[in-house]
Order: C-alpha cells, then sequence, then structure tokens
C-alpha cells in the first residue's frame, strides 16, 4: 500500500497540547496548501462548501490500542476503533471543515484541529444534509 501527501495544513496550533480535540472546539482558521501537481484536483473546491479531510496524523503514537475517551481518566479505557483518538494503529485524521476561501493552491477553512505541517491525504464532499 502507497499513501502519499497531497497536501499539508499550515495552522497557528503547533503542538498537540494546543490543540483542540474536535473541529468545532474552538479550532482557528487554518490553511490546507496543496503541492502544485493537484492543481487539477482541487479545481472546483469554492468558499461555502463542506468537505472531509483526511489527513495522516503524524505525530500520533501508533503502538496505542485503547485509551480513556477525550483524555479522562474517570471514563472506562476504550478501545481506539471505538473513539476518535489520533493515536492508533493508523493515524487517519477525519475532519469536516468550511471552506473559506480559495487562493490558487491554497484552501483556507473553519474547523480543523490539525496542527501545523500535518499531511493531507485527500479531500472528498460531503454528501447529504447541510451542518
Amino acid at each position: 500500500m502507497k499513501l502519499q501527501p497531497i497536501a499539508h495544513v499550515e495552522s497557528p496550533l503547533t503542538d498537540r497540547s494546543s490543540a483542540p480535540k474536535q473541529g468545532d472546539e474552538g479550532a482557528p482558521e487554518a490553511w490546507i496548501v496543496f503541492a502544485p501537481q493537484y492543481a487539477r484536483a482541487m479545481a472546483e473546491l469554492a468558499a461555502g462548501q463542506d468537505v472531509l479531510v483526511l489527513t495522516w496524523l503524524d505525530r500520533a503514537d501508533r503502538s496505542v490500542l485503547a485509551v480513556h475517551p477525550r483524555s479522562d481518566a474517570t471514563r472506562p479505557e476504550t478501545g481506539v476503533f471505538s473513539t476518535r483518538s489520533p493515536d492508533r494503529p493508523n493515524p487517519i485524521g477525519l475532519h469536516r471543515v468550511r471552506v473559506l476561501q480559495v487562493d490558487g493552491q491554497r484552501v483556507r477553512v473553519a474547523d480543523l484541529e490539525a496542527i501545523d505541517g500535518t499531511p493531507v491525504v485527500d479531500v472528498k464532499p460531503v454528501l447529504g444534509a447541510e451542518r
């Protein structure tokens, strides 16, 4: 299996401890910066769209199999496949974001809790009902 980044995140969030657990919990605006060879793939992205951004959480601990949800030790330990923990065997992040602006190969988004430099592996449209 071969996975390659198509873009990276530019965000004021620089470490995991400063990042919200979910994008709608106070994530700052961020930029997704696409590699030049993917310009055609992003051509129809437009302000106002909701999209799903898949990231590779490159600073995650891939050996973790269970966590206390939301890092709350009072909650029972739970297998990572039943949580949104970034620490997991294959640390793929899933983020629903709103496109705010498209500027060349840069897309400004709201509600992205990924930290600066995080690789982006795919972007997909949200299908179905609006938020």
